[in-house]
Parts: structure tokens; sequence; C-alpha cells
């Protein structure tokens, strides 16, 4: 496999080059930028396999650095890890709202870093996946190609969001924790919040459902978590 190009974004020096060296260490190559306009600049030329991305940015913060990223039809698709000091819950259920796949609090352990960035690429790339497409409904999961369809038409899922469908779609009815889907979505120990998994959740039932609001497909289990529908 060709050495994988990353985008990291913070506006503190030492901060980069302790990502940057780790992600070297890891095999690959590791591009950086210290305000929201540069970083947006080098995602659209040099379209990375995946951004690590502070939320404090000078002149364009993280959020709308997202926001845009995730508007734009070449960037879209592009896996992002957010890097956040912000202590406060809605800070990071907004980056998770706007679709990024995966959130770190500073400090955080370079060697953690390194391996949520191969968690996360394993789940865009599909290296685990089987070849195999499911038929459920109006839903069409292509798990080799990593697409899913509505009544034919391609929705655009970020990884967590494909990764998490297709975790409940295999066990249809299997009622999932919140706590068992962060973790086998991650395939990394977790300790994150509930908020995380309802934050992707809420995104995935925005794209898949015919009405979001009267869920056909990923339900709540009130007290326990998520369950794919047993008949659709």
């Amino acid at each position: 496999m060709p050495t994988r190009t990353l985008l990291v974004v913070d506006d503190q020096p030492g901060i980069v080059a302790i990502a940057r060296d780790y992600l070297v260490q890891g095999g690959f190559r590791v591009l950086t930028a210290g305000n929201g306009a540069d970083a947006l600049r080098l995602a659209r030329a040099e379209l990375p396999a995946l951004i690590v991305l502070d939320l404090m940015l000078p002149e364009i913060d993280g959020l709308d650095v997202l926001r845009s990223l995730r508007s734009s039809p070449a960037t879209h698709a592009i896996p992002v890890i957010l890097l956040t000091a912000r202590v406060e819950e809605a800070d990071r259920v907004s980056g998770l709202e706007l679709g990024a796949d995966d959130y770190m609090t500073k400090p955080f352990s370079p060697r953690e870093l390194v391996a949520r960035v191969r968690a996360v690429l394993r789940r865009s790339e599909g290296e685990r996946e089987p070849t195999a497409i499911m038929q459920i409904g109006e839903l069409t999961i292509d798990m080799q190609r990593r697409s899913v369809r509505r009544a034919g038409l391609l929705i655009d899922l970020t990884a967590t969001e494909f990764e998490l469908l297709a975790i409940l779609a295999r066990e249809p009815g299997r009622p999932f924790t919140r706590t068992q889907l962060i973790e086998q979505a991650y395939d990394v120990s977790y300790a994150g919040f509930d908020r995380t998994v309802d934050a992707h959740i809420k995104n995935l039932r925005r794209k898949i459902e015919p009405d979001p609001r009267e869920p056909r497909y990923v339900l709540t289990l009130y007290g326990v978590g998520y369950k794919f529908a047993d008949e659709t």
C-alpha cells in the first residue's frame, strides 16, 4: 500500500511537531498547517487520507473548517479527527454533528493518536470488510465499496456513520449499548461520552431515514441504546 498522506492542523508548533513525529514513525506522510485558511488550501490541493484538526484556530476556526470540508464534493469524504482543549460537551457534539469521525482532548497521548488514525482509516478504507451486499427495505449496503443507497440514490456517509450502520444492520433486532457501538466502530479502547454515539446516529438517521423523526431503520431502545429494525 502506498504511503498515505495526513494533514495535521494546529496553531501550537509543539503539538504539531509531536503529532507529526509520531505519525511519521507510524509510516505516514504528514503535511501541517497552523491556521484554518492554510488547512483548507492544503486539503483541497492534496486531498489527504485523513485530517487531524484543532478546533481553536486563528482566522477560520476548526468548526468552520470542518463545515467547509463537508460541504465540498472534493473533500466531503475525508475523515477528520478533532483535537480540542475545550471541555464543554457542546463543542464536541457540534463537531460530531458536522461530520467529524472522532475527537481527542488535549493533552493527548501521541501513541493513542496514531492508534485512532489507523482505526479511522480502517473504517474509511474498508480493510476489514467482507464482500457482501445487504438489501434491507429500500436500503442497499455494499460492504466492499462501503456505499449506501436508498431507493437507488447514493447517500454520502462518513466512515463512522457507515461503520455504525454496518454494525447494526448485520444483526437486526440485536440491542447495542452506546459503549458497545462506539468501541466496535472505533476498534480502540474508548473513553468517550454517550452523546458521541447519539450525534453520529442523529446524522445517520438524517441521511438514511425517510422521516428521521419517525425512524424506520435505526431504532432507539430507551435506557439501553440502539438496534436495527427486525422488519422494514
